[in-house]
């Protein structure tokens, strides 16, 4: 065969062949931009519905999932009719690819028994992108979910990878509300129902406030005194806030209730120590010598 031979065959296949595959590759293009603007389309649908945002957490987490999942089979299609139209056969192919797909699942139990746990996580709806979560020993906001892994990023900065086969209990503080709960130690020489009164004044003034009255869903609910600690009368309360919200709503109702405590006089104790010197059996006790002094500066 020479070469204007070779040419003409070359030619000729593109003529036959080349606007199928040029077609193919539009195509799979296409889609891929379709897929990606039909589910923004249906985050931006959801965010206008939806007021609590929860729906909204569970669309972000799912619509990367599906989005690449959507991308990969598109790809994948393309890819075969490209082999087909090359002249290439895909009933070999295909065989190969089942039987290493076939080796691969059994030499990577751990990815299979990750994708398992990851596919449940994700349709339970246990964990979204924006929640704050408690697993497998390590803590954090969500920033992504697969099924392969999670991602956390602490109050440190710092990002932890977790396998989904990892998770066996997942501690979600932020779905569809959050709440806070308060151990407030005051003086043993205070009266209890003075201090939950001054803590519902607080929660009052709290509510009413611009910023924060949006984010608190309920009044404070106080359970009363709770215990007797060494140095302090324990009083515990808990509020209710809108999902992750608590912690910037516990942190200036604290603020708050410091300087009302003040203005009422309400003692915070600091610890108190009981020294006990021991006493014999005939009621004797042994001295204590204190010595104060005092040294002044140069």
């Amino acid at each position: 065969m020479n070469f204007k031979e070779y040419l003409d065959q070359v030619l000729n296949w593109l003529l036959l062949s080349g606007p199928k595959i040029l077609l193919i590759i539009i195509l799979a293009f296409v889609a891929l931009k379709v897929t990606k603007a039909l589910s923004l389309r249906l985050s931006d649908a959801i965010k206008q519905e939806d007021k609590k945002g929860e729906a909204e957490k569970r669309i972000a987490t799912l619509s990367s999932l599906i989005r690449y999942v959507l991308s990969v089979t598109i790809i994948v299609f393309a890819a075969i009719m490209l082999l087909g139209e090359l002249g290439i056969e895909i009933g070999p192919v295909l065989a190969a690819a089942g039987v290493a797909g076939l080796a691969i699942g059994f030499g990577a139990q751990t990815l299979v028994q990750d994708i398992i746990s990851g596919f449940f996580i994700l349709m339970q709806d246990q964990i979204r992108v924006g929640d704050v979560v408690n697993v497998a020993g390590k803590g954090g906001l969500v920033e992504k979910v697969n099924l392969k892994t999670t991602v956390l990023r602490d109050l440190s900065g710092n990002v932890h990878y977790v396998r989904n086969g990892l998770i066996d209990v997942v501690t979600n503080m932020t779905k569809d509300y959050s709440q806070y709960v308060f151990e407030i130690g005051v003086a043993y020489r205070e009266d209890v129902d003075e201090v939950i009164a001054v803590i519902k004044e607080v929660d009052e003034e709290l509510r009413k406030d611009e910023k924060f009255g949006e984010v608190i869903l309920a009044p404070i609910e106080v359970m009363g005194l709770d215990k007797f600690a060494d140095s302090a009368l324990i009083i515990k309360a808990r509020t209710k806030t809108k999902p992750i919200k608590q912690w910037n709503v516990a942190r200036e109702f604290n603020r708050r209730l410091k300087k009302k405590f003040d203005e009422h006089n309400i003692e915070i104790p600091f610890p108190h120590t009981t020294v006990y010197m021991g006493q014999g059996k005939k009621g004797e006790a042994p001295p204590l010598n204190v010595s104060v002094s005092r040294t002044d500066a140069d």
